[in-house]
């Protein structure tokens, strides 16, 4: 007969009245049991094991730690890395908004000039103009670079078909640097939604006070701040006043751009660079956690991860462990950081391609290297604003190779053609009849036929000028010694070879 104390009655009889009840049998985690129980079954764990086993284990736990900590700090590092890469996109951007094309300049004016019909929309930092060394004048365009952002906007806003020596000049940004154009578009979508506003052309005896009883009547304003010469001096005639809200930035832009305020006219519009700030202090912006402080925070996010991972997962019995190679982790030291690089710079392909071929022939050696010199140096030529205004050139095969890139750089594969046909003449079959005439010279890539008036007056005569853009230079001046004095429907063709810079910027005046 069956024990009753060993029966399920007798074994809840058993606990009820308080006896000592010994385990038997394995336990199991079911579906109701309590999220720490793995937890407090892994306490356990190394009781019944060797000295060697709980040697491995020690050495397990202390590898994790430390591959943890490097996986942590490699996600802190590339995180930094990215985040100086956008700040240094935005730095190019800044500087590329700073610069304006002028198109359409009358040969007989001067740089000076240029600088003084556009002075009044904010500080200028340069005026460059281009220039022919072979007829000694300029080539009819110019860069006017600003000091800063929203002076370059404003001036692009209102000094476009401006009327300079005579003639209309044409105003644009400038296109050298097309990857740089979502940066600009998201730049100028954040200050348009700003409550700051750009002021330019300010009489130098209207102070900040004087501007606020103005500009207060379109909302509260938070500061009004004007650029001085030096702390307590004369200001610089441009500023910045800050709204509380949006739409009284809005009203007062709409309301005072162009007003006159003490004999000036004012140019207001919304102010692009942060308060404070400068495009130059954006470039010295410290970068980088310092190594110490990086490790430590890594191996505490690491710690906090392990605890984690336990607590959320059942453990296993270790049987052997073997820890695998280091992975070995490159840290910046103290102060530096991983730069990326910049826009439009290039990485050379040299750079990252190793030595093959270690058996061959020193003759062999010297070809291949002399193939992997001519593309690398050409990669590293600066393509950005700030480096190509900056280039140092070293060494005699650099600077050879980089002569022969500025030359072709120079050569132009668009030709013009003038008296070729009058304007009664022009029609939807023009383009493909030139085109195909064309052709015989070398492969046509676009062609624009642009008609001008002799002079500003409404009834000036209108001329024709034919541009055709070939796939190589050698195709315009074939071209242009093919067409170039040949008779056509009774008129005498004159053909001439056109500066790229003004036909990329749709500047057909020259």
């Amino acid at each position: 007969m069956e024990d009753a104390s060993m029966s399920p009655g007798g074994q809840l009889a058993n606990l009820q009245n308080g006896d000592n009840a010994k385990q038997v049998g394995k336990i199991i985690a079911g579906p109701g049991a309590k999220n720490e129980l793995p937890l407090i079954l892994s306490m356990n764990l190394t009781d019944n094991i060797t000295e060697e086993q709980r040697s491995r284990i020690s050495k397990a736990r202390k590898y994790a730690t430390e591959q943890s900590t490097k996986y942590v700090l490699m996600k802190q590092t590339l995180a930094h890395q990215q985040q100086q890469q956008k700040h240094l996109q935005r730095q190019q951007a800044l500087m590329l908004m700073c610069r304006v094309y002028v198109g359409s300049i009358s040969f007989e004016l001067k740089e000076e000039t240029i600088k003084t019909a556009f002075a009044p929309y904010g500080p200028i930092r340069s005026v460059n103009m281009s220039y022919d060394p072979v007829l000694n004048k300029h080539k009819g365009f110019a860069f006017v670079e600003y000091e800063l952002p929203e002076a370059a906007q404003l001036a692009l806003e209102g000094m476009g078909g401006a009327i300079i020596g005579g003639r209309n000049v044409k105003v644009g940004r400038p296109s050298n640097m097309p990857q740089a154009q979502p940066l600009v578009e998201e730049v100028l979508a954040e200050a348009a939604l700003g409550t700051r506003v750009y002021l330019a052309s300010i009489h130098p005896d209207i102070g900040e006070d004087d501007l606020k009883s103005v500009f207060e009547a379109f909302g509260k304003i938070v500061s009004v701040q004007l650029a001085r010469v030096s702390p307590g001096g004369r200001h610089k005639g441009y500023g910045h006043i800050e709204y509380e809200n949006f739409q009284s930035a809005q009203d007062s832009i709409a309301s005072m751009n162009m007003f006159d305020l003490g004999g000036m006219l004012l140019r207001v519009g919304k102010a692009i660079m942060p308060p404070n700030t400068s495009i130059q202090s954006m470039a010295l912006t410290p970068g980088g956690l310092p190594t110490a402080s990086a490790v430590a925070a890594a191996a505490v996010t690491a710690k906090l991860q392990a605890l984690e991972a336990v607590s959320s997962s059942p453990p296993a019995r270790v049987r052997s462990i073997t820890p695998p190679p280091p992975v070995s982790v490159n840290i910046p030291p103290p102060g530096f950081a991983i730069a990326p690089p910049p826009i439009g710079v290039v990485i050379p392909k040299g750079a990252m391609r190793s030595d093959e071929n270690t058996n061959g022939s020193s003759s062999d050696k010297k070809e291949s290297k002399k193939r992997e010199l001519s593309p690398a140096v050409e990669e590293e030529l600066p393509q950005t604003l700030h480096h190509q205004e900056n280039v140092v050139i070293k060494g005699s095969s650099a600077r050879h190779l980089i002569m022969q890139k500025l030359v072709r750089q120079d050569k132009t594969s668009v030709v013009v053609l003038r008296n070729m046909v009058t304007p009664e003449e022009v029609d939807d079959t023009l383009k493909e009849e030139i085109e195909e005439e064309c052709s015989q010279y070398g492969t046509v890539k676009h062609v624009v036929i642009y008609q001008e008036r002799e002079n500003d007056s409404d009834d000036a005569p209108q001329n024709v000028k034919i541009f055709v853009e070939f796939e190589a230079p050698d195709g315009a001046e074939n071209a242009k010694k093919g067409l170039n004095g040949r008779f056509f429907a009774g008129r005498v063709v004159k053909a001439d070879i056109y500066d790229r810079d003004l036909f990329e910027y749709q500047d057909y005046s020259a």
